[in-house]
């Protein structure tokens, strides 16, 4: 009893006590799910609809079309531009495919396995697939079924694992590549079901058929006269507020805009220093000096020259205009240089020529993975098989290690520098001393190759040259000359105004008022600049940035202020609209008063408007743009519409106000087929509907774009 007692005059403090570890234990959950909230909002890229993108997803579609545009371009690194492009189209993509699988999905759309199976590789091949020129005959550029299935089941193989690293990592780079596109195949296929769907809603009718067919078939030769706009004094035209509100709400829509920053910035070029200059000009002097006095050309032209040399006699079309003339008028071992043109120093030397064919036409077997026994053995037996008239095409086909196997072993056309960069000297020099259809062997990284060489072109005379090339750059000392100059103006000057005040003197442009969006991947065309525009993103009104190294210049930039999300402000569309409605308003005086005089001719209204009387020809109404008039789509439904003879009233145009008359028309005879107009006019339908349906749901969907954090 004592016990409880003592347990409720306690009574307070224990409910604090649970009170207080209750709240512990609530915000404790909650901070352990506040913190991986804060990582997924961390790592989310962008949102559509609501639905996350998170960093990892959006990078591995990067890495995947990367490895895509590396293999069909053959190039093993990505250019900062390329890699941007990249993350663009891989963002567009995303989009598009979430908006178009959402709008699918609930018209109950769908790409079943069946139908893909037949698309990669049953009866009905994609044309995305038919296009490519893995798959592609050779000797004949069709679309070649068989090369595709043989890709197919190479890497569909379960035993991948089992086979040498290097073939292993080619084909899983093989695989990843055709998911990639048996996916975009995918997409493409269901993007043409529903803009197909939709487009079948809308079909062109008879009158319209005929309608686009008088347009583009019937032109006509016009006569005209002009009066434009500037003949009338602005200030003679009143424009009010309410008009200029009114046009602004009516088009309100058009006037949408992402958030922007509206930065100034200087740029500066990193370029070469005097001293820069005379240094390399000393250099290339002693460059002459070595090449004079030595026989070890390749030596000193590969320790100091831009230009690697090449031992290998070439053609003089091989040659740039300079190196031509030298190497064509000079004897062996005469040295020329240096000349100095496009910041580069240059020097030659004729170090040999001679009198031989350009091109050789090569075919081979390639024997490979065999131990070296059974591959001198195979070799011998395949040389004595072909002396004794064996058809060498088929024996490539059956025993080549190589694609060429595919193609009767053939190589195609050898100069002595493809020979020694595709596969050795050894090589280059079997090539082109083999007599035609005699077989050699000869050995490379690749095999052991029997090499057949089918056709020579005629003998030139050839050149064997050195050519030191030196580009002047800016040394160290330069590089931080222009930094600290720049450096030491941006603390002295550490505010805009400032900057704007005194950049002038100090021999530095500012470039103002410049616009950007978080989107925009390059500042002014300025190569590499994303990360200026990243750093205008992440600062606000007044801050100054540091230096960015970009390319070959220096920047620095200042905030100037940000534009909100949302619609532009009247204040600042109101110089458009009022432009417009004063040209509106020009035209509108002007045809009245033209119209007051009752004029009946073109050359009475051009005397009336202190112009001249011209022409145009072949004037349809789909004409983009008129000879001597424009862009004018009024004038050009007038003339479609018009008789010969007839004067029309007062135009008002764009740019002024136009009399036209049509004096000639010109049919080009073609029969009228309704049925073909008609299908003509669907198909044309059908892809503008197509797109402005996709592009559409891609407008109405709710895009947050954070990448401006990341990239």
């Amino acid at each position: 009893m004592a016990t409880l007692e003592k347990i409720r005059s306690k009574a307070g403090l224990l409910v604090i006590v649970v009170g207080v570890a209750l709240f512990a234990f609530i915000i404790g959950d909650f901070l352990n799910s506040g913190s991986t909230y804060f990582r997924q909002s961390q790592e989310k890229i962008a949102s559509i609809d609501g639905e996350v993108i998170n960093i990892q997803d959006y990078q591995l579609r990067i890495d995947e079309m990367s490895e895509v545009y590396k293999m069909q371009s053959g190039s093993a690194n990505l250019s900062e531009e390329i890699t941007a492009q990249i993350r663009q189209s891989v963002f567009d993509s995303m989009v598009q495919e979430f908006v178009l699988n959402k709008a699918t999905e609930e018209l109950g759309l769908t790409v079943g396995p069946e139908e893909l199976f037949d698309m990669v590789q049953g009866e009905n091949i994609s044309p995305m697939i038919q296009q490519m020129q893995l798959f592609t005959d050779p000797q004949t550029g069709a679309f070649d079924k068989t090369a595709l299935l043989n890709f197919l089941k190479a890497i569909d193989d379960d035993n991948i694992s089992s086979y040498p690293a290097e073939q292993q990592a080619q084909l899983l780079q093989a695989r990843s590549f055709w998911l990639f596109w048996e996916k975009n195949i995918k997409l493409q296929r269901l993007e043409q079901k529903y803009t197909t769907l939709l487009s079948k809603a809308v079909s062109a009718n008879t009158l319209e058929a005929k309608d686009a067919f008088n347009a583009s078939t019937g032109s006509k030769d016009i006569v005209f006269a002009m009066q434009t706009y500037n003949s009338i004094p602005d200030s003679t035209i009143q424009v009010s507020k309410g008009e200029i509100e009114k046009i602004y709400n009516q088009r309100k829509e058009l006037y949408k805009q992402k958030e922007s920053k509206v930065i100034d910035y200087i740029s500066v070029d990193i370029n070469p220093s005097q001293d820069d200059y005379n240094k390399v000009q000393a250099e290339i002097e002693e460059i002459k000096k070595e090449l004079a006095s030595s026989d070890r050309i390749a030596e000193i032209v590969n320790e100091n020259s831009e230009v690697p040399y090449i031992d290998a006699f070439f053609s003089e079309n091989a040659f740039d205009a300079e190196l031509k003339q030298f190497a064509t008028s000079a004897e062996i071992g005469a040295i020329e240089g240096p000349f100095f043109s496009n910041n580069k120093y240059r020097l030659f030397k004729l170090v040999d020529k001679t009198v031989a064919p350009d091109s050789v036409f090569v075919s081979h077997i390639m024997l490979a993975g065999l131990t070296e026994a059974r591959t001198t053995a195979l070799a011998d037996s395949l040389k004595n098989v072909l002396k004794t008239g064996a058809d060498f095409a088929e024996l490539a086909r059956q025993f080549s290690m190589d694609q060429a196997a595919q193609a009767g072993g053939e190589l195609g056309w050898f100069t002595e520098a493809t020979a020694l960069r595709g596969i050795n000297e050894e090589f280059k020099k079997t090539v082109f001393s083999t007599p035609i259809n005699e077989i050699a062997v000869v050995k490379s990284l690749y095999g052991t190759h029997l090499v057949k060489v089918t056709e020579k072109t005629a003998n030139v005379t050839k050149y064997k040259v050195a050519d030191v090339d030196l580009t002047v750059s800016p040394s160290s000392t330069t590089f931080s000359n222009i930094y600290n100059d720049l450096n030491q103006f941006i603390s002295t000057n550490n505010t805009i105004a400032k900057i704007n005040e005194n950049a002038q003197g100090a021999g530095y442009n500012v470039t103002k008022d410049v616009t950007i969006t978080a989107s925009d991947q390059t500042l002014a065309m300025i190569s590499n600049s994303r990360q200026v525009i990243r750093w205008a993103f992440q600062n606000e009104k007044g801050a100054i940035s540091d230096i960015f190294e970009v390319g070959n210049r220096f920047i620095v930039a200042a905030v100037q202020g940000t534009i909100p999300e949302g619609y532009r402000s009247l204040a600042n569309v109101t110089p458009t609209i009022q432009t417009e409605l004063i040209a509106q308003k020009k035209g509108e005086k002007i045809a009245n008063e033209l119209k007051s005089k009752n004029l009946s001719s073109v050359s009475a209204y051009a005397q009336a408007m202190g112009s001249a009387v011209d022409s145009a020809k072949f004037v349809t109404f789909e004409t983009r743009r008129i000879t001597g008039i424009g862009v004018e789509p009024k004038v050009n439904a007038y003339v479609a519409s018009s008789q010969t003879g007839q004067t029309s009233e007062p135009i008002i145009g764009n740019n002024g106000v136009y009399v036209v008359q049509t004096y000639a028309v010109n049919n080009d005879n073609k029969e009228y087929n309704e049925t073909q107009q008609v299908g003509a006019l669907n198909q044309m339908n059908e892809y503008r509907y197509g797109f402005q349906a996709v592009q559409s749901l891609i407008n109405k969907a709710k895009v947050e774009d954070n990448r401006i954090r990341f990239y």
